[in-house]
C-alpha cells in the first residue's frame, strides 16, 4: 500500500502536502538506532574500559569519577546542540538538521577508535575524549526532537502516540547494538587483550553509521506541517526567543520531566560500573552484566509500541507518571540485586524496572513532549528544554560514586536519589495538560478544545 496520506480539506491537521507516517517512522527508527548506537558505546566503554585506560591508576575510585565525569561533558554540549539545530530544524526543516546529526556523531565516534591511552601520552589522551565527547554531545541534542517531530508531523492523527514511539523503539535497539557489539569481543578475548585494543572495534563500526544513516534519512520528505508553516511565511527568526516568550510553563515541565534520564544513567553506566568493578566488590563479569542490559533492552523494544499505543487511547499523562513512579520504586530492588550478587534478581529487576515500567515514560514522551508545543517552534522547545533535563542528570554516575562509595549503603543512597527525582518528573506530569485528542494545528495554542472522545475514537480507528 502506497504510504501517503491527504488529510481533508478544512481539517486541523496540516492539509496541503501528503504525510508519510510508514517512511517517516522507519527512517526515525533507523536513524536513531544508528546515531544512539554510537552515543551507547561511549556509555558502556566509559563503564567498562575507560577507567583503566584513559585515567591515572593511582587511585581507582577517582579514575571511576573521572570517567564518569566524561561521560557526562557529552550531556553539557547537549543543550548546546539542541538550540543551535533545533533552531535549523524550526528555520531549515526537520530532514537537513537530521541529516547533519548523523554526519558529526558519525565521525566523532570513528576517531574514538584512534586515541592513544594515557600511559601513552598521558593528559593528552582525556583531554581528546572530552573534545569527542563533546561533539557527539552537541550531535544527539538534537536527535530525538528532530526524529520524533519528523514522525509525529507525518503521523495520522489518533496515531501520534504509535507511530511517536518508533523514535525511542530506535534508540532503544541502539543500546541493543551496543552492548551486543561488546558482548561476543569481551567473551572470546582475553581481558588484556580487551582492554588493549578489542573495545576499539566498535568504535570502527561507527564508519558505516555514517554512511547507512545519510542514506536513509535522505530518502524521507520534509514534514507537510513545516512544509505549510514555510510556504506562509511564518517561520520564525529567532525560535528559542518565541519558545521561551509563548511555552516557557511546559518547557520547565519537560525539563522536569526529562530528569527520568536518571533511570537508564542508574541501569546501564552507574549499574555497570557498581555490578563490575573490582572496588565494589560485587563480583559480576562484564559478560553476565551486558547481558542484563542487553535482555532489558530486548523487552524495551517489544513493548514500547504497545505503549505508544495506550498512550493514544488513555491519554499521554496516565502513562507517564505510572512509568515514572513505578520504575523510581524499583531503584532499590535493582540495586539491592547487584549488592547481593543475585544474578537472577538482577536479571529480573533490570527487565521489570528497564524494560517494562520505565517504557510508561519513554514509549510515551517522544509524542508528549511534540504535542505541548506548536510547529514554529517545537523543535526548539522540544530539544533545549529535553537536554536542559537531561543535562542535570548527566554527572549523576559520578555524584553517585562520590555519595555512595564502596562500603556504603549503595542501593539506600543511590535508590533514594532515583525515586526523589521520579517523582518531581510525575509532578511535572500530572501539571501539564493532556494532548492526545488535540489536532496538530492545536497543539501548543492556548484554549483549544480537544477533540470529543466519541469522534476521537471513530478517527482513530479509521487511522
Amino acid at each position: 500500500m502506497k504510504d501517503e496520506i491527504r488529510e481533508p480539506s478544512g481539517s486541523h491537521e496540516p492539509a496541503e502536502y501528503v504525510k508519510q507516517p510508514k517512511k517517516a517512522a522507519a527512517s526515525g527508527w533507523i536513524g536513531s538506532a544508528l546515531e544512539y548506537y554510537d552515543f551507547f558505546i561511549y556509555a558502556q566503554a566509559a563503564a567498562l574500559v575507560f577507567p583503566n585506560i584513559f585515567f591515572a591508576k593511582t587511585d581507582p575510585q577517582v579514575a571511576i569519577v573521572a570517567a564518569f565525569a566524561t561521560f557526562g561533558v557529552g550531556y553539557v554540549a547537549r543543550p548546546i546542540g539542541a538550540f543551535v539545530l533545533g533552531h535549523l530544524g524550526d528555520t531549515h526543516g526537520r530532514k537537513n538538521m537530521l541529516v547533519l546529526c548523523m554526519m558529526m556523531i558519525g565521525v566523532s565516534t570513528l576517531l574514538v577508535a584512534f586515541l592513544p591511552t594515557y600511559d601513552q601520552v598521558g593528559i593528552l589522551a582525556p583531554t581528546l575524549l572530552v573534545i569527542l565527547r563533546l561533539i557527539q554531545g552537541f550531535a544527539v541534542g538534537g536527535e530525538i526532537s528532530g526524529a520524533s517531530a519528523m514522525i509525529i508531523e507525518h503521523a495520522p492523527f489518533g496515531r501520534r502516540g504509535y507511530y511517536g514511539s518508533f523514535t525511542l523503539q530506535g534508540v532503544q535497539a541502539g543500546q541493543v547494538l551496543a552492548a551486543a557489539v561488546f558482548l561476543p569481543l569481551s567473551a572470546a578475548m582475553s581481558p588484556e587483550a580487551f582492554q588493549s585494543w578489542g573495545w576499539r572495534i566498535p568504535f570502527l563500526l561507527s564508519v558505516f553509521v555514517v554512511i547507512a544513516g545519510i542514506i536513509i534519512r535522505r530518502r524521507v520528505n520534509e514534514t507537510p506541517a513545516f512544509q505549510e508553516e514555510a510556504a506562509h511565511g511564518e517561520l520564525p527568526k529567532a525560535p528559542i526567543v518565541q519558545a521561551v516568550r509563548e511555552s516557557g510553563s511546559d518547557m520547565l515541565r519537560v525539563v522536569c520531566m526529562a530528569l527520568m534520564n536518571v533511570v537508564p544513567i542508574t541501569v546501564n553506566t552507574f549499574g555497570a560500573t557498581f555490578a563490575t568493578n573490582e572496588s565494589y566488590g560485587n563480583g559480576f563479569s562484564t559478560t553476565t552484566y551486558l547481558w542484563i542490559s542487553v535482555t532489558g533492552n530486548i523487552v524495551a523494544v517489544i513493548l514500547i509500541p504497545f505503549v505508544g499505543s495506550l498512550s493514544d487511547r488513555i491519554g499521554r499523562r496516565p502513562c507517564m507518571i505510572v512509568g515514572a513512579l513505578g520504575s523510581g520504586v524499583m531503584g532499590y530492588l535493582y540495586l539491592y540485586a547487584i549488592d547481593s550478587g543475585n544474578t537472577v534478581l538482577a536479571f529480573v529487576s533490570a527487565l521489570l524496572m528497564w524494560g517494562v515500567v520505565y517504557q510508561g515514560y519513554n514509549a510515551t514522551f517522544p509524542a508528549y513532549y511534540q504535542e505541548l508545543f506548536p510547529t514554529r517552534t517545537r523543535v526548539t522547545a522540544f530539544a533545549v528544554s529535553q537536554n536542559l533535563g537531561t543535562l542535570i542528570t548527566a554527572f549523576l554516575p559520578a555524584i553517585f560514586a562520590l555519595v555512595a562509595p564502596p562500603e556504603s549503603n549503595v542501593p539506600l543512597i543511590v535508590g533514594s536519589l532515583c525515586l526523589g527525582i521520579a517523582i518531581i518528573a510525575a509532578v511535572a506530569a500530572y501539571s501539564a495538560r493532556e494532548t492526545h485528542r488535540l489536532h496538530m494545528n492545536d497543539l501548543g495554542v492556548k484554549g483549544t478544545t480537544p477533540v470529543p472522545k466519541e469522534e476521537y475514537d471513530r478517527i482513530r480507528a479509521s487511522a
